[in-house]
């Protein structure tokens, strides 16, 4: 009785200091069957189509050759006027904290007329919070990493290694452009990009816990050991490329998060801003002539993913959640559709011209489908 007594004590104690251990891991034998298409209207009035699975995979936008998950956009075909072909997932899991690790050796990121992003959204938004991790515009060459919520939430300028833009998270909060969020930009030009692409990417890592939430980015090749190893300890790191803690509760302003990637075009962010680049305005008057008539621009327009791994800590309870709504415009393989419909992404340049209209017109846009969100069917535990 002793011994047992004692090894389960031992056992416990163990759990107690496990750290993280992986929830989830997202590879490509498993990555279609766990994320569902979104179909509807782009609500940041993208120039953009966004397919179904049976579109997306008869059309060679998606594919998961090599061990890799690869999705990429129409780079053929010149456009009908109503948007360019494109890839918009949501998971079917919602997540409550955890350590999230992305290893992506190329984004669609660098290319005039393109949004891409790796984010992460609440069903209720934005009382349920935004993460935007992975984002950019047209040429960008620096990551823009930002959190959207509802009032009540600020951050401050603490030990990380990237520039604080905007430090109120609150999406119109009154000092701010509407829906800026806290913004944080990398400064490495490897975040983002041509240069992104061309170092072979890396691992993008979030951790949120009820305390803070940090980014981290590695570049190819320098990724810690016991994160390659799948035993992370995030305290053993260098300084975040971001933090965000502050006068913010981060229980209340973020809840049930699901994993999103799309590549839109133009829109409130990319169309808003086409002017301020030299470059991509000497290609074309405007954003969505220059998509909708250089098809063959985007060809290097594609996310390829290694894996996506989830971890909680052993402290966590219920981190994870597989709720399932049926709401339109979503499409899981031919089962019935998962998630609410994802309502914004954010991020921006330091402070653009034209940025404070552009984000104007698009919190109009979130304002008007987030009130639909209320009227949504009731969660079903899966």
């Amino acid at each position: 009785m002793y011994c047992s007594t004692f090894l389960l004590q031992a056992i416990l104690f163990e759990l107690c200091f496990a750290g993280y251990v992986l929830e989830t891991s997202y590879t490509s034998a498993n990555w279609f069957d766990q994320f569902s298409f979104f179909t509807s209207t782009d609500l940041n009035a993208g120039y953009v189509n966004y397919v179904d699975q049976t579109t997306a995979t008869s059309n060679g936008y998606v594919n998961t050759d090599n061990g890799l998950v690869y999705m990429g956009v129409d780079s053929t075909n010149v456009t009908n006027g109503t948007g360019r072909n494109s890839v918009h997932i949501t998971s079917n899991a919602a997540y409550n904290y955890g350590l999230f690790a992305l290893d992506v050796s190329h984004m669609p990121g660098g290319i005039c007329g393109t949004w891409p992003a790796f984010w992460m959204v609440g069903p209720n938004w934005p009382n349920d919070g935004e993460f935007d991790i992975l984002e950019g515009v047209n040429d960008n060459a620096n990551n823009a990493m930002t959190l959207h919520t509802s009032d009540g939430c600020s951050i401050t300028d603490g030990v990380f290694t990237g520039t604080l833009i905007t430090s109120n998270c609150y999406t119109y909060a009154p000092d701010q452009s509407n829906n800026a969020g806290c913004d944080i930009q990398d400064q490495n030009t490897q975040s983002y990009g041509n240069e992104f692409n061309s170092n072979g990417g890396g691992v993008i890592a979030l951790q949120w816990t009820s305390s803070d939430i940090n980014i981290w980015f590695f570049p190819r090749g320098t990724t810690p050991s016991d994160l390659e190893a799948g035993t992370p300890d995030p305290a053993s790191w260098k300084e975040p490329v971001a933090q965000y803690q502050g006068n913010c509760n981060i229980s209340s302003h973020f809840a049930d998060m699901r994993i999103v990637f799309n590549t839109d075009f133009c829109g409130t962010w990319a169309g808003a801003v086409w002017g301020t680049s030299s470059h991509c305005s000497s290609l074309a008057d405007t954003c969505n002539d220059y998509v909708q008539y250089n098809p063959s621009a985007f060809l290097n327009a594609f996310w390829l993913i290694k894996s996506l791994n989830v971890y909680q800590s052993s402290g966590d309870v219920a981190a994870v959640s597989h709720i399932a709504v049926s709401p339109a415009g979503h499409q899981k393989n031919k089962t019935a559709p998962l998630l609410s419909t994802p309502l914004a992404m954010g991020g921006g340049l330091p402070n653009p011209p034209g940025k404070r209209g552009m984000r104007k017109v698009r919190s109009k846009i979130v304002g008007t489908r987030a009130s639909e969100v209320s009227h949504m069917t009731d969660w079903l535990v899966a």
